[in-house]
């Protein structure tokens, strides 16, 4: 599988399975009691999910243009979330902004600089440099260090997993698949198992209401979605199944210390981008090394 060309295979074979997830969702939603708590919390999220899904396939249906696209998109909103909870000033901003564009275009334009096997070594230095450099130019003997370091993490964290969309082709496909499925797999795991014995023992403390009930969940569910697409293999489920579930406390460690429940509250039912997509960060990230 060539990393840029997308043949549209793996879309082809995912439409069915989201259009019928989709619908048989839609209907147990729509069925639910109006006196269900989450009843109206659940309509919200099938609504975005609703939107989401057409929005993600077509654009890697469109191949490695709407892949940047979606990619730069997703990359711009999720760093401006990132840096209100950051607390990082306008400087690092910019910096993190032209990153989600850059690496993206890079991974698009000039495979060699991220082809999906290694990144390559300038790109690393390039990226230490221009994340130290606002806060060694404001000479900040304060708060310069961690400015720095919370920099560098959200250019490791966000736009550099999200050249992913980019240089993994259609397993880019398979990977957003398999997270999504695997979120779902991971509430109903936690819902029917997750009450009582070891399998409602949480993960962290972190994040409390994942447990290992909700692990098993979403071990089924990403295995069943990436077989449903023809990419299933023990070592990408692996990274799949590693992002779901550590993607979600990585997140939830950021959002702790930030003190804040959502990354934001423009997202119907899931609060902000980067509530929704903190799994297929690492799990593209994952999926990059483990194709090399």
């Amino acid at each position: 599988m060539s990393g840029v060309v997308f043949a549209g295979e793996a879309v082809g074979r995912a439409v069915p399975l989201v259009a019928g997830a989709l619908g048989a969702s839609g209907i147990a939603v729509a069925a639910l009691p109006s006196r269900l708590a989450m009843r109206a919390e659940l309509r919200k999220r099938w609504r975005t999910w609703a939107i989401a899904a057409p929005v993600f396939l077509g654009a890697l249906f469109l191949g490695a243009r709407g892949a940047f696209a979606l990619a730069a998109a997703l990359g711009a909103t999720a760093v401006g979330e990132y840096v209100r909870m950051a607390g990082l000033p306008r400087a690092e901003y910019a910096v993190l902004l032209v990153a989600a564009v850059v690496l993206p275009a890079l991974a698009w334009l000039v495979p060699a600089a991220v082809d999906g096997r290694a990144v390559d070594l300038r790109v690393v230095a390039l990226l230490l440099v221009v994340a130290a450099l606002p806060a060694l130019l404001a000479g900040d003997d304060e708060r310069g260090f961690t400015r720095c370091a919370r920099t560098v993490f959200a250019l490791l964290w966000i736009p550099l997993p999200l050249t992913g969309l980019v240089v993994l082709g259609d397993t880019a496909v398979a990977v957003g698949l398999a997270v999504a499925l695997g979120d779902v797999g991971a509430w109903c795991g936690g819902t029917a198992l997750g009450r009582r014995g070891v399998l409602a023992r949480s993960l962290s403390p972190l994040s409390p209401s994942k447990t290992w009930a909700g692990v098993l969940g979403a071990a089924g569910a990403t295995a069943v979605a990436l077989g449903a697409v023809g990419a299933f293999t023990p070592v990408l489920w692996a990274a799949v199944l590693t992002g779901c579930v550590l993607g979600d406390l990585l997140e939830s460690m950021v959002k702790r210390e930030a003190g804040v429940k959502d990354a934001g509250s423009w997202l119907p039912g899931f609060g902000g981008l980067l509530d929704r997509i903190d799994s297929l960060l690492l799990a593209l990230l994952l999926a990059m090394v483990v194709t090399a």
